[in-house]
């Protein structure tokens, strides 16, 4: 998704945990020393470890967060309003992990740009929701790396999309 890897670096799988290091880089074109976000390769490693679809390979001083549950600022894209306690397939990369929303914090007058409450999302609204997934997540929030704090909501009956959604420094306890 992003940054720079290079042959002998140490990595680390996640959410396993588990550290290897990069034996070669290779593509179609041969061997490369080093390989960048979004080139296709094919990363060999020292020793044998599984990394699925969905999985996060990271550089280990450089480990993002692995949670069950997160803030993030929500656009709605559905016309059935978001709920607290709906559940949806929530997409980032790779990985697709079934979630529920399961707070919603406040939404933002778009007119004046205040906060209110509100008991639900209507269609075009803003909002910052707690949302909870049934496996560990791993994501960097977005204002570190768009590219691993960025996030769709699938609706699981349709198949749309239901929000757009970028992850927040906060932890929901906090």
């Amino acid at each position: 998704a992003s940054g720079v890897v290079r042959q002998g670096d140490e990595v680390m799988v996640l959410p396993a945990g588990r550290r290897t290091r990069i034996r070669s880089i290779t593509t179609r074109d041969g061997e490369l020393d080093e390989a960048f976000a979004p080139m296709a390769v094919v990363l060999t490693t020292t020793e044998e470890v599984d990394i699925s679809r969905g999985n996060m390979l990271t550089h280990v001083h450089n480990v993002p967060r692995t949670d069950h549950e997160f803030e993030a600022m929500l656009v709605w894209f559905d016309e059935k309003p978001l709920a607290p306690g709906n559940s949806y397939l929530l997409k980032s990369c790779t990985n697709t992990v079934p979630a529920t929303v399961t707070e919603l914090r406040y939404a933002y007058d778009i007119n004046t740009l205040k906060r209110h409450d509100a008991p639900q999302f209507d269609l075009n609204q803003i909002g910052r929701v707690v949302l909870t997934v049934q496996r560990p997540l791993c994501f960097d929030t977005y204002s570190r790396n768009r590219q691993t704090g960025a996030f769709i909501l699938i609706d699981r009956l349709t198949n749309y999309t239901a929000a757009a959604g970028m992850i927040l420094e906060q932890r929901p306890s906090e």
